[in-house]
Order: C-alpha cells, then sequence, then structure tokens
C-alpha cells in the first residue's frame, strides 16, 4: 500500500537528517533532534525542525537540511562565551554582529561540503521568501543585518544572493564603502579563530559607522545607575511581577493615571519627530517613517531585545499540505451554518460597491459623444444641438483594504472560527467588486518568552531590556495573490498551538508597512482584537502599561500622519478607547455583522458616514 511506503519514507529522512546533523556538529551524544509543526530552532542541545510533507518536495528537503546543518555548524563552531565576551553594546550593531558570526560558522562547513553549501543556499532563499523581502524597495533597520549577513556571506563564499533579496543587498552595496567590502572579504582568512575573527567585524561595524564597544567595557556609573532597577527585575523572576510592574510603572510615569497620561506624553513624544513625515499627508503614496518607538522616559523606550528569532512567515509553511486540507474543510463546515447571515450582509456591501461603480451619464448635452438613442432627433431636425452625452465621473477609488486579525489565545475556540469565517467570506465579497484583499495575523512563537527571553537570562538578565518574546507575524493571503489560491491557509487559524500571546503595537506598524506602500489611491486597514496586548515575559521585567502604551503611539501615528484609514473592531473588549474608528462587539457571531457595517460606513459619501465608535 501507499501509505506504509511515505510514512517510511518520511522515517528514513528524519533519521538520516538526526543522524548527519549529530555527525556535523561533532556531538553525536548531545543534540536531541525532534521534528515538529513550528520553525526551525535551537534550544539548548535539543534541535527542533520542521516536519515535512508526506511526499517529500525537494525543495522542502533541502530548505529541512539546510536548517539542521545551520543548526548543527553553529554547535561545531560557536563558542558561546567568547562571543558574549565579545559583543558590541549597541543593539544594531549585535544584531550584525550575530549575523556575521553565524555566516562564519556556515562558511567553515560550506567551503569542504558542496552538498552543505547547497543545502545552506535553498534553506536562506526560503528564510527569504517567508520575510517577504521580494516585497521590499528599501531597507529598514529591522533588515539590516540580514542584509549586511548576506554581504559577508558573498564575500567570503562566493555564493550568489538569493533572488528575493537581491535588491536590497544591491541598494546596501551601493551605500556600503570600497574598504568596507574589503573589510568583508578579509573576513575570509580569520574564520578559523573566532576571537580573531570578532576583531575584525569590530571594524567592520566601525566602518560602518555602527557602534563597536565590547559588551565588557561598559561604563561603571551607568551600572550603578541601574543597579536599582536590576534589583526590582529579579524580584519579578521570583513571582512579584504584577506589584513591581506597578511600582515601576509610577516611577517612570510619575503619574497615577497612566492611561491619561501616557497618552498625552506619548503625544508629546510624536510630535518630537513630525518633521519625518508631517508633509506626506496630502494623499501621497510615499511611504512613511515609522514612529520612533519611544516612551516618556529612557527606561520606558519601546524596543524589542532582540529581533534574531522574529519571523514574518506565509500561512502554508506552519502546517502540511494534508492538515491544511483538513483545517479549511473544518472551516466549511462552520460556514455552512452561519455563511446565510454573512452572506446577506456582504451581498448589501457588494452591491453598494457595484453601484459606486456603475457607468452613469449626463443626457441632451450640446457637446460630448453622439446619443445613438436620439438619432431620430438628429434626422428629424439636424441643427438640434442637444443630442450629446457625457460620462460622469466616478468616486469609487481603487482601494486595499487589510484584515489584521489577533491571533493570541484568548481568541481560542468560537471567536477565531467567526474571525476566519468573516475574513473568508470578505476576500470572496470585495474581490468580486475589484478591491483587493490582505488578510494577515499577529501572535508569538512561545508561551512566557522564547528564545528572546533565553538570550536575555544568559547575558545576565540586563534591566529594562523591552519585548521579551519572539514574534510571529502570518500572511494568510497576500492582498495580490486570488482568494481561490489562500483559501485554504485560512484554516490555519483553527490549528491548536497557532494562538499564543499578543503584542499589538508591533504587529500594527508591521501591517502599516505593507499597505502603506500600496499604489492603490485609498488603504483601509481594520484590526480585529479581543483584548490589550498581552506577552507575560515582557511585562513581567517592564513597566505594567509598556505594551499598550506603545499601541497607543503606533495607532497615534497612524491615525494622524498616515494617508491609511485605520478602523478597529473590539471582541467583548472596549476598543474605543485605542482607536477614533472603533466599535466593540460582545458576541462572536455578531463579528459578520459588524465587519460589514464599517466598511460599508467607510464607502459612504462623508455627508452620511455614521458618527458612532468615535473618540469625543
Amino acid at each position: 500500500m501507499a501509505t506504509p511506503e511515505k510514512r517510511t519514507a518520511i522515517e528514513d529522512f528524519k533519521r538520516a537528517t538526526s543522524s548527519t546533523m549529530r555527525v556535523l556538529a561533532l556531538a553525536e551524544d548531545e543534540i536531541e533532534v525532534v521534528f515538529g509543526p513550528d520553525p526551525a530552532r535551537m534550544d539548548g542541545n535539543t534541535a527542533r525542525l520542521q516536519m515535512p510533507a508526506r511526499n517529500l518536495p525537494a525543495n522542502e528537503v533541502a530548505q529541512i537540511r539546510g536548517e539542521a546543518d545551520t543548526m548543527a555548524l553553529r554547535k561545531r563552531h560557536h563558542d558561546a562565551k567568547t562571543h558574549r565576551k565579545l559583543s558590541p553594546r549597541s543593539k544594531t550593531a549585535r544584531a550584525v554582529f550575530d549575523a556575521v558570526e553565524q555566516v562564519r560558522c556556515e562558511a567553515l562547513g560550506s567551503r569542504a561540503r558542496a552538498g552543505v553549501a547547497d543545502n545552506l543556499q535553498a534553506a536562506l532563499e526560503e528564510q527569504c521568501r517567508r520575510k517577504g523581502y521580494a516585497r521590499m524597495t528599501e531597507v529598514e533597520a529591522g533588515q539590516l543585518p540580514d542584509v549586511l549577513a548576506m554581504l559577508a556571506r558573498e564575500a567570503m563564499t562566493g555564493q550568489s544572493v538569493p533572488a528575493d533579496a537581491k535588491t536590497l543587498v544591491d541598494q546596501m552595496r551601493a551605500k556600503v564603502s570600497e574598504s568596507a567590502m574589503q573589510s568583508m572579504a578579509n573576513l575570509n582568512n580569520s574564520a578559523h579563530d573566532q576571537t580573531e575573527f570578532a576583531n575584525m567585524v569590530h571594524e567592520l561595524l566601525q566602518e560602518l559607522e555602527l557602534e563597536a564597544e565590547f559588551a565588557d567595557e561598559s561604563d561603571d556609573q551607568e551600572e550603578g545607575e541601574q543597579s536599582e532597577d536590576q534589583q526590582e527585575s529579579e524580584s519579578d523572576e521570583s513571582g512579584e511581577s504584577d506589584e513591581t510592574s506597578s511600582m515601576s510603572a509610577e516611577g517612570e510615569m510619575d503619574s497615577s493615571d497612566s492611561d491619561d497620561s501616557s497618552m498625552e506624553e506619548g503625544e508629546m513624544d510624536m510630535d518630537a519627530d513630525a518633521a519625518l513625515g508631517e508633509d506626506e499627508m496630502d494623499g501621497s503614496t510615499t511611504p512613511q517613517q515609522r514612529p520612533s518607538d519611544r516612551s516618556n522616559s529612557g527606561a520606558a523606550m519601546y524596543r524589542p531585545y532582540t529581533i534574531a528569532y522574529d519571523e514574518i512567515v506565509m500561512a502554508e509553511a506552519l502546517c502540511d499540505e494534508d492538515e491544511l486540507g483538513r483545517l479549511r474543510h473544518h472551516l466549511d463546515q462552520q460556514l455552512a451554518a452561519m455563511q446565510g447571515v454573512v452572506t446577506r450582509l456582504a451581498n448589501r456591501l457588494q452591491r453598494k460597491l457595484m453601484a459606486q461603480q456603475t457607468r452613469s451619464w449626463d443626457f441632451d448635452l450640446e457637446e460630448g459623444m453622439l446619443d445613438t438613442a436620439r438619432l431620430a432627433r438628429v434626422v428629424a431636425n439636424p441643427t438640434h444641438a442637444l443630442t450629446y452625452k457625457m460620462e460622469r465621473e466616478i468616486e469609487f477609488r481603487d482601494t486595499v483594504v487589510t484584515l489584521l486579525i489577533d491571533n493570541s489565545g484568548s481568541m481560542r475556540g468560537r471567536p477565531i472560527t467567526v474571525a476566519a469565517m468573516c475574513a473568508d467570506i470578505m476576500a470572496r465579497t470585495l474581490e468580486r467588486c475589484g478591491v483587493r484583499v490582505e488578510i494577515l495575523g499577529f501572535t508569538t512563537r512561545a508561551w512566557k518568552g522564547g528564545q528572546s527571553r533565553e538570550k536575555w537570562l544568559s547575558e545576565g538578565k540586563p534591566p529594562n531590556p523591552g519585548r521579551l518574546n519572539d514574534l510571529r507575524h502570518i500572511i494568510y493571503k497576500e492582498a495580490d495573490a486570488p482568494w481561490r489560491r489562500a483559501r485554504r491557509n485560512l484554516g490555519l487559524m483553527l490549528r491548536e498551538g497557532i494562538l499564543k500571546e499578543n503584542i499589538d503595537g508591533e504587529a500594527l506598524l508591521w501591517a502599516h508597512s505593507r499597505i502603506v506602500n500600496r499604489s492603490e489611491d485609498r488603504r483601509i486597514l481594520m484590526v480585529i482584537s479581543d483584548g490589550a496586548p498581552v506577552d507575560d515575559s515582557t511585562l513581567s521585567v517592564n513597566p505594567g502599561n509598556y505594551l499598550e502604551k506603545h499601541l497607543r503611539d503606533a495607532i497615534e501615528y497612524i491615525e494622524k500622519r498616515s494617508p491609511v484609514e485605520l478602523i478597529a473592531i473590539g471582541i467583548g473588549h472596549d476598543v474605543t478607547r485605542y482607536y477614533r474608528k472603533a466599535v466593540t462587539i460582545f458576541d462572536a457571531d455578531q463579528l459578520g455583522g459588524a465587519m460589514m457595517a464599517q466598511l460599508t460606513g467607510l464607502f459612504d459619501d462623508e455627508r452620511t458616514r455614521p458618527k458612532a465608535g468615535k473618540r469625543r
């Protein structure tokens, strides 16, 4: 039978990959290899790899092997203690330092093994595809470490840059000086000595005008000033996180009413950056600068502790084809019960949009196009002037809609099922009307902190670390992809284990960065969430309103400085205190109607657009 053969092939692949990884790492008795649904990562001596599809497609096999080789080579050639000692203090420089160190490990492995080189190339190509580098036109701060690492990799190994990242890499290549490019090429000479290699990377960072101070050269005075915060951070770990967070928040915010004061102070901070994008608010499609992730004081400044473990992933990459089909079938079964109500609302929205696009004419004009319906009038009286018509200008503008759906654990059950169904029906409805739709989700890769927290703990728990979890931003449907090609992906929302914690501010800025660069005249971003941002790992060592404050800053930036129209729907949670255009529902089954009502209101004329949901 076919099924046992496929199962045997998968088991053979898993055994071969595990054995090869242990041999390549020179740690046959130390590494435990586990296959599962989550993306590849290394937790201590446990290597976690993605489970391959049953038919073992060649590109997927090469990708998994490449990820296994990446972890094995780092295990073999990397010394964590040396790396920690020589790391720069600056976060940007440290991220670049980490990325180039990984390039060193991979270069050592690919030199002598052509197969390893091919596997690493396949893994890198998949990574670039997941992060959406093909759609990016400018190198942002978040992509800087990856792009510089690919430049260093090209210089050290001679391997080509993945096609998806070529635009970004070429852009960076034009900005980097010749001396810096030569320094990248010289890195190859010291690849076997981690300490010497690190020193050369520091020289490279200086040429790139990035901070390159050693971690253990920190200022004693600064450490003394931070010692009190360090004690508070440690007490959080002992279980008094709520009280300590409240005290910290009061100390940093200097106010008993954190919501109102944080909002006012956030506005002051954002006004300081007005020059970045104020002039672009006249309907321009020029990409806007993201708001500076700042709060009212240095200790409360919003920042991720590390972005090395964050991911932007296509939905189909998180699940094999068979399970994705099963989840979609389950979603279709749920749709059968609810489709009647939502479909009626969707048809109403469709009629409104199609009516706005219907051609209309002015008749009996003295000039324009000849009106064939009045040809008899021309024959009867050739001198009659009112025999022309002219088409009216259509007010309906080219539009794109992004649905950003909260994929947190609190959405589990009926809320996420209804959200998936509504997103499905909405995508079909708007597509029929010529409106492009993008469907995105946001969650984290782990509960209560992932590799980011482990990195923070291993580095001595520095105070005020910022965000301490690994982001997972999911693309269910791209704006340019037809619904029929992306429909299976929406079933992933029903998969157990996907829904974890929610960091709304960064997700909102991510979704905004995708839609603001679109060419459509009108861009609408709709957020669906059931609560305030929550991440236990982050909030245990930062002020209690840390994530909420950043969310308010992100919302304020989009609402005041961006051409994107932002609306929100809260499920059982009052989102009107965050968003100017928002509605709160208390039953997930009301979501379909709320979505349609909000979009219908947006497409109404300004004179008739409803005012409900706006802050007074």
